[in-house]
């Protein structure tokens, strides 16, 4: 697995990704809205991304911002395999937030793993 983005949960990504660019050289990669978020991915030098993920509607990332704020949502990483990686977490005893890979942003397919079983960090398998 190699590291693939860290999502960061906003009220505005619009703003924060002109930051980012100009903070970081980190330009829009991709955009689009999805299951109720403004989803933007900015391209960082080694091949990782930030993304961004602004509610547009109800859901997690809206329950998340009134619960904590704006900032880290979780750190994602690249497996060619999300099916095999969450069956390893299975066997290691990982409670899983999806028991089965799902259709994510970018047309990637995605898994959590429950923070309470990773450190209090939320971990994304993502397949592309």
């Amino acid at each position: 697995m190699r590291f693939d983005h860290v999502g960061v949960a906003t009220r505005d990504a619009a703003d924060l990704a002109d930051l980012f660019d100009g903070l970081l050289d980190a330009p829009i990669a991709h955009e689009e809205t999805f299951d109720g978020m403004e989803v933007v991915f900015l391209e960082l030098d080694d091949g990782g991304y930030f993304e961004l993920l602004e509610p547009t509607a109800g859901g997690a990332i809206a329950d998340y911002l009134d619960r904590e704020g704006p900032g880290i949502h979780h750190v994602a990483l690249a497996t060619d395999d999300v099916s095999g990686a969450l069956d390893r977490a299975r066997d290691l005893g990982v409670d899983l937030v999806d028991e089965e890979p799902r259709p994510g942003a970018w047309g990637h397919e995605v898994a959590f793993l429950h923070p309470r079983s990773t450190g209090g960090v939320l971990v994304e398998f993502v397949e592309h």
